[in-house]
Order: structure tokens, then C-alpha cells, then sequence
């Protein structure tokens, strides 16, 4: 499954659970939620409610994202580094091996072919 895909599924199942839960919860309690002195309709709250909560997935998504792609990207150059530099420092010896590894199967070849 892709990764938009997950999470707009994640969204989705959030909103509901929150406006399942929410609407439970504010008939269960006999909760009110006003904004400027007008009492506010339990689909208006809970949407309000959702709404807040996926900005908050999403926000803490982008950091999380961003902290961990750093540190992945971070390690990636260091060990990047490290084989150029090790590549740099011994390309000799690996162009001499890769040169005697293809010269002695050439000739194990030459050998069962006859």
C-alpha cells in the first residue's frame, strides 16, 4: 500500500473514530461547547475537534518525517563517505583482484569447455 494512500486512510479512520467517539461522549456527558456565546451543534463541535486532531497528525507526520529522513540522509553520507574514500584510497589493489579474478575464470572455463 502506498504511502499517501495509508495516510488518507489514516485521516479518514481518525475523523470517524473522532466523531464515533465524540458524539458518544457528548451525549454520554451532556457536554456544551459555545464559541462566542452560541451554543454549538455536537457535529459542529466534534468536527471542530477532528479537524484540530488531523492538523496535529499531519504536523507531528512532517516532523517526524523530516527529524528521522535527517538522520537517515546524515548516515547515508557518512557511509557514502566512507566507501569513496576507501574506494579512492585502494583502487589499485581492487583493479589488480577484479583483474585476477576475471583472468582465472576465464581460464577455469577454457578448461572444462575442451
Amino acid at each position: 500500500m502506498s504511502f499517501m494512500k495509508s495516510l488518507l486512510l489514516a485521516i479518514f479512520a481518525t475523523l470517524f473514530l473522532t466523531y464515533v467517539f465524540g458524539a458518544s461522549v457528548i451525549d454520554w456527558f451532556n457536554v456544551d461547547v459555545y464559541m462566542d456565546n452560541e451554543l454549538l451543534e455536537p457535529v459542529q463541535a466534534i468536527s471542530f475537534a477532528a479537524l484540530f486532531v488531523v492538523v496535529l497528525v499531519i504536523a507531528a507526520l512532517a516532523i517526524v518525517l523530516s527529524v528521522f529522513g535527517s538522520i537517515i540522509f546524515i548516515i547515508l553520507l557518512i557511509f557514502g563517505g566512507g566507501l569513496m574514500l576507501m574506494l579512492g584510497m585502494f583502487w589499485p589493489i581492487v583493479l589488480i583482484a577484479c583483474a585476477i579474478w576475471l583472468l582465472s575464470r576465464g581460464g577455469r572455463q577454457h578448461a572444462h569447455s575442451g
